[in-house]
């Protein structure tokens, strides 16, 4: 059976019709057949309604079309964004790039920095080891000056020895140099021998100081001298003979050249000197002949003679002229030295405006004989230690100097002998000339060269030792010279002959000398009674002399016969 209950109808819109339906289980049917009807009737007005339905479709299309070029827009924007923010990507890209370009160039630089700084730093490295290098040279170079200026000190019982620039360099050359207070003039001596145009590593200088008492000591550390220096200090005065003999004993040099403490020596002295001894090894050679003086300082005790001839000399030279006039205002305030003389005066020669020659012994007759003074009987008298070179060997062979000689004077013409004796020959040579630099006088001088010269006429009483007392009576060296000569011819020609007249004539010199030591008066020196016999035959052979052509020595007999 079928239950009405169970169907219902329904309104189909579409064909306008009533159908019948089986109901759902629902309570509320009727509700929902009437909320059925009710839609259909809002279809129906949904159908009336289309045109606002489609304009409210095409609005909602247009606002979706908007929405869409909105969201277009937005998407074109956007994509322009992405696009912009791909840019800016890029950009940033760009500008990172450009950073890290930025950053490697930094670091391209950086690392040019690093390598200019590596560079500065190595060359920093280089800089300071330049400068280390540099340094050690100077250290080199300093040890080197103190290598040279290093002092070597030995003591001796007599003395003391120092040398400076002792290298070991062969020595060729040895200037012995003896001083007793002459601290100022020996100071200008050695600037000059520092000037020498001789190699400087093959000459040494070897200062004797005699115990001065003045500044002489400090010689050693003020002198700054190319050449090997040897600074000897006597610890008690022993004399000039014993000096140039220490000297000698320290001489590394073949040659030896004896030069005074105050002698000023020009550039080429040395070179001089040795040039004449190269070839031959028998010689002396002297510039002390052709002496010339210099007045490098005031001195305190120059007596009036030598004040007066400096007066005269200072005329040369207006500066020179003003420093003695400035000496004049104020010497008698002052008892020390007043310099003249400069290093830059010995440079340029300016002191030689100072200088003055003394041909003493050339004007005397020397002059005659030339360079080698051949045939001149006095040849020894050429052997002036003030200025005077010979061979070490040929003083080995005749000997040192005799330090029975104390003082000044004869000590050197007594060695010359011997070398004479020996057979050296003696060469004077102008250009081989030193510059003596004036001092005091002193008033003992000349009793000391009375007191060496009778040594010496006691050691050698010969006739061409004894011819030198006439020196005494001032008779010039030509005179001397010809008086031996007539006397060697006398005993020539007649031998056997004239005995009396030759011994009174050797007595009597040797008794000038003899008297002067003593300070007796030279007078009466051969006196015999009137009637004598010896005196008769004296007179006798006296008298034949000048007509046979002896006048040289009637003369020279004459001048002290009768004193």
């Amino acid at each position: 059976m079928i239950k009405i209950d169970s169907y219902e109808y329904y309104y189909n819109p579409e064909d306008g019709k009533y159908y019948i339906r089986k109901k759902n289980n629902s309570p509320h049917s009727l509700k929902k057949l009437k909320d059925k009807l009710n839609k259909s009737k809002d279809k129906k007005n949904k159908g009336n309604r289309s045109d606002d339905s489609t304009n409210k479709v095409d609005k909602l299309r247009d606002k979706v079309n908007k929405g869409n070029k909105k969201n277009k827009s937005r998407d074109k924007v956007n994509t322009a964004n992405e696009t912009n923010k791909s840019y800016d990507k890029a950009d940033a890209v760009n500008e990172t790039n450009k950073l890290y370009d930025k950053a490697d160039a930094v670091n391209e630089t950086n690392k040019s920095y690093d390598k200019a700084d590596a560079v500065n730093e190595t060359n920093k490295l280089y800089d300071k080891a330049d400068a280390v290098n540099e340094t050690n040279k100077s250290y080199d170079k300093a040890d080197a000056v103190n290598e040279t200026n290093k002092v070597d000190i030995t003591d001796y019982p007599l003395y003391k020895m120092s040398i400076k620039n002792n290298h070991k360099h062969p020595i060729k050359v040895s200037i012995v140099m003896p001083t007793y207070n002459k601290y100022h003039q020996t100071s200008l001596s050695l600037y000059g021998l520092s000037k020498q145009t001789f190699p400087h590593a093959e000459y040494e200088v070897i200062l004797v100081d005699d115990a001065s008492s003045d500044n002489t000591s400090n010689i050693l550390k003020e002198v700054d001298v190319p050449f090997k220096f040897k600074y000897i200090q006597m610890k008690q005065n022993k004399g000039r003979s014993s000096v140039r003999n220490i000297g000698i004993n320290h001489a590394e040099g073949d040659l030896l050249i004896f030069l005074d403490g105050e002698m000023l020596a020009p550039p080429a002295f040395v070179e001089n000197h040795y040039k004449h001894h190269v070839h031959e090894s028998n010689l002396v050679v002297t510039g002390a002949m052709h002496y010339e003086g210099v007045y490098t300082f005031i001195m305190p005790d120059y007596n009036e003679d030598q004040l007066a001839h400096l007066k005269e000399l200072i005329g040369r030279d207006p500066e020179y002229r003003r420093l003695y006039e400035n000496y004049e205002q104020t010497k008698q305030h002052s008892n020390v030295p007043c310099p003249l003389v400069t290093k830059e005066d010995i440079d340029t020669n300016r002191f030689q405006r100072l200088s003055f020659p003394n041909r003493y012994f050339l004007n005397s007759g020397l002059k005659h004989f030339g360079e080698r003074l051949e045939g001149f009987t006095l040849p020894y008298i050429a052997f002036l230690s003030g200025n005077v070179s010979v061979r070490k060997a040929n003083l080995k062979k005749s000997g040192l100097f005799d330090e029975t000689f104390i003082g000044y004077g004869a000590e050197d013409w007594e060695l010359g002998y011997r070398l004479y004796k020996n057979g050296v020959q003696f060469v004077l040579d102008p250009s081989t000339v030193a510059y003596h630099q004036e001092h005091g006088i002193s008033k003992r001088k000349v009793k000391e060269q009375w007191g060496n010269h009778y040594r010496f006429v006691n050691k050698h009483p010969h006739i061409d030792v004894l011819i030198l007392s006439l020196e005494w009576k001032e008779l010039p060296f030509m005179h001397m010279h010809k008086t031996l000569v007539e006397y060697n011819q006398l005993e020539e020609r007649f031998p056997g002959e004239y005995n009396e007249f030759k011994h009174a004539f050797r007595v009597m010199l040797f008794r000038i000398i003899e008297y002067l030591n003593n300070g007796q008066p030279v007078t009466k020196l051969y006196d015999l009674p009137g009637g004598s016999e010896e005196r008769i035959k004296i007179i006798q052979q006296f008298e034949t002399l000048r007509p046979r052509g002896f006048e040289y020595l009637a003369s020279s007999f004459e001048q002290i016969y009768y004193l």
